[in-house]
C-alpha cells in the first residue's frame, strides 16, 4: 500500500498544475450541477432557469486561476455559495459546497497567516446558511478542508528540509572522503619526495622506486576523487572504495617507510556498502596518520571476523598517544569517529602495545 500511494503520489506530480486546476474545477461545477439534473433521485429530472443557476458557474469556475488569486478566488466562490443558499426553496438542495471548500483549502495552503484567519471568519456565514440544521456537519467539513491545505504546506516544509538535510550529508560525506583521498596521497608523495635527493645520490634504484610511488600514489588520488565528484574519467560516479583494495594500500604505505601488514582472522562476511566503504576510508586515515605523524618504522592493519561484527585494529610502533594532541586530532579522527558512528559502529584510540592504537567495531550485515 505504501508503494501505491508513492506511485500515486509520483504521478500525480508529473501533472502540470494548471491541468489539475482544470480538473478539480470541472468536478466542482459537476459535483454543484447535479441536483440541477436530479433534485430527488425518485422524481426524475426538475427543470431549472438560469436565473436559479448563476451562483453554480460562478462558485467553480474561478477555481482555474486559484493559484494566482488564492483570496480573490476564496471570497468570489463563498459569495457565491452564499447566494445559492440563500435562493429560496425554488433552487435544488445542495448539501456540499465544493466551490467554497476547494477556495478554503487553496487559501490554507497558499496564504499568509492574516489572510487565513480572515478566510475562516468569511467561512462562518456560509456554514451556518448552507445549512443552518447542521451547522455541526458544515464546520466539520471547512475544518477538513483548511486542515488539508495546511498539512500540504507542513509536508512541502519536511520535504524541503529533508532534502536541506540530504544535500548538507551528502556535503560532508563528499568532504570527508576528499580529506581522506588527498591527505593520504600528499602524505605518501611528501614522503618519497623528501627522501628523493638522497636516494639519488646513493641509491638510485630507491630513487625510481620513490618517483613511481608517488606517480602511483597522484594518480590514485585523481581517480578517486574524480568517482567521488562523479568527474568524466571516474569509473563510476557512484563507485565507492571496498575492502578487496586495502592491500594496495597497505603495499604503497610500506613503501614510503613504515613496514605495514594486513592480517585477518575469522571468516570474512558481506558488509553493506556504505559500512565497508567506512572500513575503508577509517583504515586509510588510519594508515596516513602513521606516515605523518607516527614516526613509525612498523605497522599492522588486522581484520577480526566475528558473529555480527567486524573488529578492525589499525597499530603502530611510532609516538604513540602524544599524537593524539597533534594535528590527527582534528578533521582525521573526527571524520574516522563519524563514519564508524553512521554505520552503527564505534572507534577507540589511544595507547597500543607499541605504539599507538586505532580500533574500529562495526556491524556485519545490512543497514536498515
Amino acid at each position: 500500500m505504501p508503494d501505491l500511494f508513492h506511485a500515486l503520489r509520483h504521478r500525480l506530480r508529473s501533472i502540470p498544475p494548471s491541468a489539475l486546476d482544470v480538473a478539480l474545477t470541472l468536478a466542482v461545477l459537476a459535483g454543484q450541477t447535479v441536483p440541477f439534473l436530479y433534485a430527488d433521485r425518485m422524481s426524475g429530472p426538475q427543470p431549472w432557469t438560469l436565473a436559479e443557476y448563476w451562483p453554480v458557474p460562478l462558485s467553480s469556475l474561478p477555481l482555474l486561476v486559484r493559484r494566482r488569486l488564492p483570496m480573490t478566488v476564496f471570497v468570489v466562490v463563498a459569495a457565491a455559495s452564499l447566494a445559492y443558499s440563500l435562493a429560496g426553496p425554488d433552487v435544488p438542495y445542495q448539501p456540499v459546497p465544493y466551490g467554497w471548500l476547494a477556495g478554503l483549502y487553496t487559501v490554507a495552503e497558499l496564504c499568509p497567516g492574516p489572510q487565513r484567519a480572515l478566510a475562516v471568519l468569511i467561512s462562518l456565514p456560509p456554514a451556518v446558511a448552507v445549512s443552518p440544521d447542521t451547522f455541526v456537519r458544515s464546520a466539520l467539513t471547512a475544518a477538513a478542508a483548511y486542515a488539508m491545505g495546511r498539512s500540504v504546506v507542513r509536508h512541502r516544509r519536511s520535504a524541503a528540509l529533508e532534502a536541506e538535510l540530504a544535500t548538507e550529508r551528502e556535503r560532508a560525506r563528499i568532504a570527508r572522503d576528499m580529506h581522506d583521498i588527498l591527505a593520504h596521497g600528499i602524505s605518501v608523495m611528501t614522503v618519497q619526495a623528501e627522501a628523493g635527493p638522497y636516494a639519488v645520490r646513493v641509491a638510485p634504484e630507491r630513487a625510481e622506486q620513490a618517483f613511481k610511488v608517488i606517480a602511483d600514489a597522484g594518480r590514485d588520488a585523481q581517480g578517486q576523487l574524480s568517482r567521488v565528484l562523479g568527474e568524466p574519467g571516474g569509473r563510476s560516479p557512484v563507485a565507492r572504495p571496498a575492502l578487496d583494495g586495502l592491500p594496495r594500500l597497505v603495499e604503497r604505505v610500506s613503501a614510503t617507510g613504515p613496514a605495514v601488514r594486513l592480517t585477518v582472522t575469522g571468516t570474512p562476511a558481506a558488509l553493506h556498502p556504505d559500512t565497508e566503504a567506512a572500513a575503508y576510508r577509517i583504515v586509510q586515515e588510519a594508515l596516513t596518520n602513521i606516515v605523518k605523524h607516527a614516526r613509525a618504522t612498523a605497522g599492522e592493519v588486522r581484520f577480526d571476523w566475528k558473529d555480527g561484527e567486524v573488529v578492525i585494529m589499525i597499530s603502530d610502533n611510532g609516538r604513540g598517544p602524544a599524537r593524539e594532541a597533534g594535528p590527527a586530532s582534528g578533521r582525521g579522527l573526527n571524520g574516522m569517529r563519524e563514519r564508524a558512528t553512521a554505520c552503527g559502529g564505534t572507534l577507540t584510540l589511544g595507547a597500543g602495545r607499541a605504539g599507538f592504537e586505532v580500533k574500529v567495531r562495526l556491524p556485519i550485515g545490512k543497514r536498515t
